[in-house]
C-alpha cells in the first residue's frame, strides 16, 4: 500500500530499523516535497530490503512519470510483508505514461501497407496483452537513467520498448501456429481467423519490421544483442520439436529452452534499456542477469499454472503442454517419483482418461512442489541482480515484479 502526503519537513533523517520497520525520525525542514510510503515483501525466508543500520541520511529524490522537474520524491520502504495481492496496473503505475504513448504509437509503426497486416496486429495487440516486457524496458531504462543522471528517457529507450512488443508479438503469432493453438487471452488467434499462410506472413512481416526499426537505433551493441534473440527462438522451437515426449529430458535442457523461448527477449530488454542509459558494464550485465532469472522464474511459474489452473483462467486447455508431448518442470521433477508417468507419456495418450491420470501424477509424484522451489530460486537469483541499482520507486517496482510472478503459484 502507498501513502502519499505533501509539504512534510524532511531534510534529514535517522533511519532505523532495529524494531523490524524501519523508521525516519525528522530531522530538519524540507517542504513541498511529496512521499511515498511503501511496503517491502518477503519470500523464501527473505526480505527484499537489506538491514539499515542508524545513521543521519539525506532524502533521496526520485524522477516521476514524465515527471523530472515536477514533484520531489522520496521513497520509504516499510521493512514488512504487505498482505495486499501485487497486480500490474499498480506495478507499472510509475511507467504508465511511458505505456500510453507505446500503446497510441504500436499500430502506426507496423505500417498500414496492408488491411489484412492491420487487422491481424489489431486482432494481437488488442488481446488483452499486458504489455509486461516494453513495461521492464521502461523501469529499467528509468532505474538505470538514475543511476547515470539522465534527466529523461531517450528516442532509443521509447524505441527499443516497442520492439520489443514487436518481437514479442511475432512470436506468439508463429507459435500459435506451430502449437496449432486455436485460442490465446481467450481470443481467436491469428491464423485461426486469418488462416495459417496470413499467420505465418503476419509474423514474418513484423519481425522484418522490428528488425529495420532496431537498424535504425544504429547501435550495433543492441543489434547483436536483440539479433540473437530473434535466432534464440528459433532455436527453442527446434529444441523443443525434436524432444517431444522424450521422457529422458533433463532439467538442463528444458532451462535452456525455455532460455531461448522466453527468458532471452526478457534479458535482451532489460540489458538493452542499461545500454542506452549508458551505465557502466557491471550494470548492464547486471540488468541481463536480472531479465534472464525474471524470465525463467516466469516460464516456470508458466509451466506450473498448465496444472493448477483451469481453461477459462489459463485462456487455453489445461495440461495443452503435457498433451502435445512438451515436458516442463512439474513434469521432468514427477517423472523421477513416478513410474507409471513415464509409460502413459511414451503412450503419447493414446489410451481414453490417460491425460488427465499423467496430471495427476504430475501432482502426487511433488513435480508442482519442486517446480515452484525453482522458480522461487531464479526470483532470488533475479532479486540480487538488482542491488547494484540504487534505492528508488522504479528499483521497487522490479522486486514487486518477482513478487508478483511468485504470487500466481502462491
Amino acid at each position: 500500500m502507498m501513502t502519499s502526503c505533501r509539504n512534510i519537513d524532511l531534510a534529514t533523517m535517522m533511519a532505523c530499523d532495529c524494531g523490524g520497520r524501519r523508521q525516519f525520525i525528522p530531522l530538519g525542514n524540507f517542504s513541498n516535497t511529496l512521499c511515498k510510503f511503501g511496503s517491502t515483501r518477503s519470500y523464501g525466508g527473505r526480505n527484499l530490503v537489506g538491514s539499515c543500520k542508524v545513521a543521519p541520511t539525506k532524502s533521496k529524490e526520485i524522477s516521476l512519470v514524465n515527471g523530472i522537474g515536477q514533484a520531489k520524491t522520496v521513497t520509504f520502504d516499510l521493512r514488512q510483508e504487505s498482505k495486499q495481492p501485487i497486480s500490474l496496473a499498480n506495478l507499472f503505475e510509475l511507467v504508465a505514461d511511458d505505456l500510453q504513448t507505446l500503446n497510441d504509437n504500436l499500430l502506426s509503426i507496423v505500417g498500414a501497407e496492408n488491411p489484412v497486416l492491420i487487422s491481424a496486429a489489431e486482432q494481437i495487440f488488442g488481446a488483452g496483452g499486458k504489455r509486461m516486457r516494453p513495461g521492464l524496458v521502461f523501469l529499467v531504462s528509468r532505474a538505470t537513467a538514475e543511476l547515470a543522471g539522465l534527466k529523461e528517457l531517450t528516442t532509443e529507450h521509447r524505441r527499443l520498448a516497442e520492439i520489443i512488443e514487436m518481437i514479442h508479438t511475432a512470436s506468439l503469432i508463429h507459435d500459435d501456429v506451430l502449437d496449432e493453438s486455436d485460442m490465446r487471452r481467450g481470443k481467436e488467434t491469428v491464423h485461426e481467423l486469418f488462416g495459417t499462410r496470413v499467420a505465418v506472413l503476419a509474423g514474418d512481416f513484423m519481425f522484418a519490421q522490428a528488425s529495420w526499426y532496431l537498424a535504425n537505433l544504429e547501435n550495433l551493441e543492441v543489434i547483436k544483442l536483440i539479433s540473437q534473440v530473434i535466432k534464440d527462438f528459433a532455436s527453442g522451437e527446434i529444441k523443443q520439436a525434436s524432444s517431444l515426449f522424450d521422457c529422458d529430458t533433463k532439467l538442463d535442457d528444458y532451462l535452456l529452452k525455455s532460455f531461448y523461448k522466453t527468458a532471452s527477449l526478457v534479458a535482451a530488454s532489460t540489458k538493452g534499456a542499461a545500454i542506452f542509459s549508458r551505465v557502466e558494464t557491471d550494470v548492464t550485465e547486471q540488468m541481463y542477469e536480472f531479465g534472464k532469472n525474471l524470465g525463467l522464474s516466469f516460464q516456470i511459474v508458466d509451466d506450473i499454472l498448465d496444472f493448477t489452473q483451469s481453461t477459462e483462467q489459463l485462456g487455453k486447455p489445461a495440461g495443452s503442454d503435457l498433451a502435445k508431448g512438451n515436458l516442463t518442470a512439474p513434469v521432468i521433477f514427477a517423472l523421477e517419483k513416478e513410474p507409471r508417468l513415464r509409460e502413459i507419456i511414451e503412450s503419447e495418450f493414446c489410451e481414453a482418461g490417460s491425460l488427465e491420470e499423467a496430471i495427476e501424477a504430475v501432482r502426487e509424484g511433488g513435480g508442482i512442489r519442486r517446480a515452484q522451489e525453482l522458480a522461487r530460486e531464479k526470483a532470488d537469483d533475479a532479486i540480487k541482480n538488482l542491488q547494484c541499482l540504487p534505492r528508488s520507486g522504479f528499483r521497487s517496482a522490479l522486486e514487486e515484479m518477482v513478487m508478483y510472478n511468485l504470487e500466481r503459484i502462491d
